[in-house]
């Protein structure tokens, strides 16, 4: 029974963006989604750094994915590979800088410009 209280106050804590932004690697809070056909790039911003992560449409099969953030001044930090479900996560300090990001999933991609200026 105090296992079971224990997790149900744990569990309460966490806010679903919070948790999804932990499980998958990403500090901060999510701040932009740049959707394309095949799947997404998110972003997420905390005090002084930018995170990127590319997220497959549909999960399962292995395919080839991508994700890069570039600080401006700066160069680009990326991942790139064979994945099922993610690219990344990839992070940059980005402290008063603008960052550009980009991520592919198979034959789609998507990219956005300079943003969190």
């Amino acid at each position: 029974m105090f296992t079971a209280a224990l997790w149900l106050s744990v569990g309460g804590l966490c806010t679903s963006s919070a948790a999804q932004a932990a499980t998958e690697g990403c500090g901060g809070r999510l701040t932009r989604t740049v959707a394309f056909e095949t799947g997404e790039v998110r972003v997420y911003k905390s005090r002084n750094q930018a995170c990127a992560m590319t997220v497959a449409r549909v999960s399962g099969e292995r395919r080839r994915m991508a994700v890069s953030i570039q600080p401006r001044g700066g160069a680009p930090v990326r991942d790139a590979g064979r994945f099922t479900r993610y690219a990344g996560p990839v992070t940059v300090g980005a402290i008063n800088r603008c960052v550009y990001v980009k991520g592919g999933v198979g034959a789609g991609s998507a990219d956005s410009g300079w943003i969190l200026c």
